[in-house]
This record gives structure tokens, sequence and C-alpha cells, in this order.
């Protein structure tokens, strides 16, 4: 760990990578508590070339490119403050020469797509894709880094003033070789090697000369992805030959062109570097509404039971009442009419057997008790005088053994056989 600390605020940390023209640390930013990347150019580098690449940078916004936070100078040195991805990089999970599962492969091509495709909308060529320069955050969603050789506008030329090639040898466009301006379309053949390589485990084209390497991206014909896979997914596969055609008017055009060759709609984005294929079979589960929408829609229905328990409640409670309060002389409840209504049925029920006539039904004897009731709850009233002169503890007796409803049982089973008699 380095005491260095940038502009007061960013304590170097670690180094993350070297090259003659910058270096990369892992710092701290001690105003906001968190990890940065920061990027110091070296004491002999382009100045400009450092600047435009910040511009580069800050001129985009999108899950897959990497965010600048800051960009200025201490002692003398030009830095740039970027958010710190430790996923690693694409180079780092190709190092075993195999080629990444389908599911991984498509969300990588997705997410790089998405970013070219927000760059390109914006005038902004990257020039140097490559896996070294596609890295992860802690997601896995991938993101595109090092802008260092983008240009602002399309059209400008692939060679410096001193004659030296721009740009990677193994992932280079035949047009930047031949020293033509790049383009969007440069950019969507270096994707084209990206997706060859994922695809396959190896490049298209293999050398260890540099030289040897930009003559057969000019002029010699990928070989077939089906040379070294027979069950590549033939979208991805076709998507890479299609970016790989030697004529950029040949080759989808930019990143939102890749994204419709992959199935995907315009400014699409992945989260993370694995997707689903298009064309593979997926749940798609229902969307349950937000806590307040249901709670909108079940206010009604609680309403109305609260609603209907109240009336029930309270009818209960008032049959009670006019159950247990002392009965007018002149009227008869409804609660008493139905409770001598059942002592008559059962009455009835149990003195049926005694009579000579035939045996009614159960229906027929409970009309018959309904259509003569009301004669029956006369006598209560009458016989109510007594437990007046009488002790309070002394009117149980008379309410238990109910003589009245007993005496006029028989009428009623009479009545109700000779009714019913043929």
């Amino acid at each position: 760990m380095s005491d260095t600390v940038i502009a007061g605020r960013y304590r170097l940390d670690d180094v993350l990578g070297r090259t003659g023209m910058s270096e990369v640390w892992r710092a701290e930013d001690l105003e906001l508590g968190r990890h940065v990347a920061i990027k110091l150019l070296a004491p002999e580098a382009d100045t400009a070339r450092f600047e435009r690449e910040a511009r580069a940078v800050a001129s985009l916004a999108h899950p897959n490119i990497t965010h600048l936070y800051d960009y200025g100078e201490s002692d003398g040195r030009p830095y740039i403050v970027l958010e710190y991805l430790p996923g690693g990089t694409l180079e780092e999970r190709l190092g075993d020469k195999k080629p990444l599962p389908d599911d991984e492969t498509f969300g990588i091509a997705a997410g790089v797509a998405a970013g070219l495709a927000h760059a390109h909308a914006r005038g902004v060529v990257h020039r140097d894709l490559k896996p070294a320069n596609v890295l992860f955050d802690e997601e896995g969603r991938p993101k595109l880094a090092d802008f260092g050789l983008a240009r602002m506008a399309a059209g400008e030329g692939t060679l410096t003033e001193a004659g030296t090639l721009l740009g990677t040898a193994a992932y280079i466009s035949p047009e930047q070789a031949m020293g033509e301006p790049a383009s969007a379309a440069s950019d969507v053949y270096s994707f084209g090697v990206i997706l060859y390589r994922l695809l396959t485990g190896r490049l298209p084209f293999e050398s260890n000369d540099p030289l040897e390497l930009v003559t057969l991206h000019r002029d010699a014909p990928p070989p077939p992805i089906a040379q070294f896979r027979d069950d590549a997914p033939a979208r991805l596969e076709s998507t890479a030959m299609a970016a790989l055609a030697k004529d950029p008017a040949g080759r989808p055009p930019d990143g939102a062109a890749l994204l419709a060759d992959l199935g995907l709609p315009a400014g699409a984005g992945l989260a993370t570097a694995t997707a689903v294929l298009p064309g593979e079979v997926t749940q798609v589960l229902p969307v349950p509404p937000p806590l307040p929408q249901l709670a909108r829609r079940r206010a009604p229905l609680v309403a109305a039971v609260l609603v209907v328990l109240a009336l029930a409640g309270g009818a209960l409670a008032y049959a009670m009442t006019r159950s247990s309060a002392p009965s007018d002389p002149g009227t008869v409840s409804s609660f008493t009419l139905s409770s001598t209504k059942k002592r008559a049925t059962s009455s009835a029920t149990t003195t049926a057997p005694s009579t000579s006539t035939p045996q009614p039904t159960t229906q027929q004897a409970t009309t018959a008790v309904q259509t003569t009731a009301p004669q029956t709850t006369s006598p209560p009233p009458t016989t109510a005088p007594p437990p007046t002169t009488a002790p309070p503890t002394t009117t149980a007796p008379p309410a238990t053994t109910a003589p009245p409803p007993t005496t006029t049982a028989p009428p009623a089973t009479t009545a109700a056989a000779t009714a019913t008699a043929p």
C-alpha cells in the first residue's frame, strides 16, 4: 500500500496495471469512503490522448460502460478517476483457451453490444475493442473500458503522425489495417473477433507476428466456426461471421444493429454476463400488484364483511333482549312464538303414538302445530299473576315443567290427524 494521496483525496493502495502510457491504481476515496480506480498518465505520455479519453468517457453514461468520477492534475500528472471494477477482465476469463458456456457468451455479447450502441449513438468510436478492455463489476456486468484511442467523431484516421498503427493487431479491422478511417463498423469487426473467440476458444487468425496478423485480417477470410465447433448456437454464430465481413458495408453498421442480430431491442442492456439465449423457453411469472393496490381492492370487501357482521350482531342482540324482557299480555314476540312452536312440535311427536288415528308425518304435524300455535300461547300470560305473590325462587318449577304446552299438544295432534285423514 502506498502513502501517496492524489489531490488530497485519493489514497493509492495497489497497482492494477502499468503500460508505457499510464498506470492504474486501486485507490480509496477518503471523502466518500469508497474504492475507485485512478489512471495516472506517464510523465512522457501524450497528454492530448489522455484528455481525449477523459472527454470520451465523460460523454457516456450506460450500465455497460465504465463510469468516470473525476479528472484533474496532481504534481504535474493528469489523472482520471473511474469506478472500480473488481470482477477482472474478459481476457482473464478466456485464459484457458476454451469456449465459455453459451449463456455466458450471450450475456457478454449482449452487454458489449449495448455499450457500443450507446457510444456509437453519441458519435464515439472505441477503436481498440478487445477482451482486455472488457471488465466486470461485482455483479458480473460487462463494461467497456479504456477509451484511450477513442475518437469523438467517426472518420478520423488510424495512423499516428509517426506512422505507428493504433489498436491491437489480433482484433484490428481490415480498414484500420489499411490505414483507412475508423468507424462504428470497425468496432463491430473487433466485436466479431471477440465473439468468435468466446464461441471457439481461439482467434480467427493466430500468429506471433503482429504484421502477419494485420495482413490476415486485411486479406484472409475467417475459417468457419463449425470447423472448430459444430454445436454453436446459430444466432451467435451468424452474428460473429456477419461482423467479420471484410467490407464494412457488409457488416452490421453499429452496436444497435448488433443488438438486433442478437434478437434484442435497441437500447437493451443486461444486468449480468449471463442471459437466456433467444429461442429458449422461459416461464414468465405474473407480477403481483403493489401492496397499496391490493389494499384498495380489498377495502370494499372488508367494509362489506364488517357491515354484515355488525347487522348480524345487532339482530342477535335485539332477539336476546326481546326474549329476556317481560312479555306484554297483549302481544306475543316472535322469539316466544318460535320457542312455543318448537315445544309443541316436540310434544306432538312424543304423544302421537298413544292415539288410535293414523300416524301423521313429521312435516304434517309441524304444519298443524304452526297453525294452532297462536292458540296455545295464550295460557302462559294468564298464569303470570301467581308468581307475583310467591317469592321469586318459586317461579322456576312452573317454567321447567311447562304444563300448558303438554296439555295442548294432543289437541294439535288430533287436529293434524283429522286434517290429513282421507
